[in-house]
């Protein structure tokens, strides 16, 4: 009786604590959903990422259409080098020689002759006319070709490339006019400024008959292709927003990493992805100089037509070059202040290397080294953010360019380590397994 007694007392307790579980588990249960929060911002985080590496092309081109192509003065800039270019020369040389032949007529030589001499020099003329003819060109050629290698052709052809400007615009927006056409996808300029300095040359050197030749409007290739027509109304949109989709890109990349778990290995990954989309667009440009170069017809001069391509993508290559650098530091700073085992072995060997050597001379730090001691991180992210600025706003880096900042910025935070004086010896480390003595 009083066994039973005590197990109906034991019933309170048992559903207090079957009660006090499930509270728990019903508490666990409320918590659930917050877990799962980390999963939806790593997936927008990587999302956005995502997002930025592939607009990265995209505004690099938007960047060039808006600065390059549509800015005059760069666009002369991008040009003017042609002016030298032997293979830009000798495709003018043709061309002009060519419309200049068209329009003089061998036996036009004889309408200054005296009638009575005429019969005579017709009769000479008929016999020699193959071997006259082929003399008179070699003779415009060549005036033709020491005009095109001469300062004077360098400035007629900066000022006809700054009026023909709107080439590139009216070949990927429609827009432009004057000396530039678009016909049949094909950007042409006109050479007729050329032809006059060269009609002028003629006459200087006594073919008298060359200041009859009437006005000549003939055509240099400049772009030709088959989807220039159906490229404009996305190079518009690309000109028009050449600057706010670069702010979109970074915009975006920032958001990815801030909203991350893991911060500095998202940093590490939109740097690289980036590089990615820029290394993207290298290749892409490489692979479309090949196939527009193999789809030229057989008219337009190789050569001369790869130089003006080249010519037209300097600047956009140079930002592809830009981009990938710039990447690549980000990346590898974000990485070295990590504290995984190959980033901490790589910076025991820096900070040993250069301890030790300021431990060799006896240079203490005193108050400056302890204060570096203190802003070492922040000192070591400034130097990074000042390189990478400067890259940025420099004009037209070029790889010379980019190499000496990234020495001086290796430099900068070799002083940063060298004044760093926490009172300690700096000594390289030992050999991996080396017992100590």
């Amino acid at each position: 009786m009083a066994s039973a007694d005590h197990d109906e007392s034991q019933h309170p307790s048992d559903d207090a604590e079957l009660n006090a579980l499930r509270a728990r588990v019903t508490k666990l249960e409320a918590r659930t959903p917050v877990r799962s929060r980390p999963r939806i911002r790593s997936f927008f985080a990587v999302l956005l990422i995502l997002v930025a590496a592939v607009l990265t092309p995209l505004s690099a081109v938007a960047a060039w259409a808006k600065n390059d192509v549509g800015d005059t003065d760069r666009y002369v800039a991008m040009m003017k080098p042609l002016a030298s270019d032997p293979a830009v020369q000798a495709a003018l040389a043709n061309r002009v020689t060519g419309a200049v032949m068209t329009h003089l007529d061998v036996k036009a030589l004889l309408d200054e002759v005296a009638p009575a001499d005429r019969p005579v020099l017709d009769k000479a003329l008929g016999r020699l006319s193959a071997p006259l003819t082929t003399g008179l060109t070699n003779f415009v050629h060549g005036t033709v070709e020491k005009f095109v290698a001469s300062d004077a052709f360098e400035k007629v052809w900066v000022g006809l490339n700054r009026d023909a400007h709107a080439a590139a615009v009216k070949a990927l927006t429609g827009s432009g006019g004057g000396a530039v056409k678009l016909t049949d996808d094909t950007v042409v300029i006109d050479l007729a400024p050329v032809i006059d300095r060269v009609k002028q040359l003629l006459v200087d050197h006594g073919l008298t008959i060359a200041a009859k030749i009437p006005e000549i409007h003939t055509d240099f290739t400049v772009l030709t292709s088959d989807a220039v027509g159906k490229a404009q109304k996305g190079f518009r949109l690309l000109q028009l927003a050449g600057f706010w989709l670069p702010v979109v890109t970074l915009v975006l990349a920032a958001g990815g990493v801030l909203l991350a778990l893991r911060r500095r290995r998202a940093l590490v990954t939109a740097a690289l992805a980036i590089v990615v989309g820029g290394a993207v667009l290298g290749l892409a440009l490489w692979v479309f100089r090949a196939f527009y170069l193999d789809s030229l017809p057989a008219s337009v001069s190789q050569p001369a037509a790869a130089a003006v391509f080249d010519a037209l993508v300097i600047y956009l290559r140079a930002v592809v070059r830009l981009v990938v650098t710039l990447g690549v530091v980000v990346a590898l700073a974000a990485w070295l202040s990590g504290e995984g085992r190959a980033a901490t072995r790589v910076k025991a060997m820096w900070n040993g290397g250069i301890g030790a050597v300021r431990d060799a001379a006896g240079f203490t730090g005193g108050p400056v080294g302890a204060w570096v001691h203190r802003a070492k991180p922040w000192l070591n992210w400034t130097v990074v953010v000042v390189a990478a600025a400067v890259l940025l706003v420099w004009d037209r880096p070029t790889g010379l360019v980019t190499v000496w900042i990234a020495i001086a910025a290796l430099f900068a935070l070799a002083v940063v380590e060298f004044l760093d004086d926490d009172s300690t010896p700096h000594l390289l480390p030992e050999p991996h397994g080396q017992a100590h003595g």
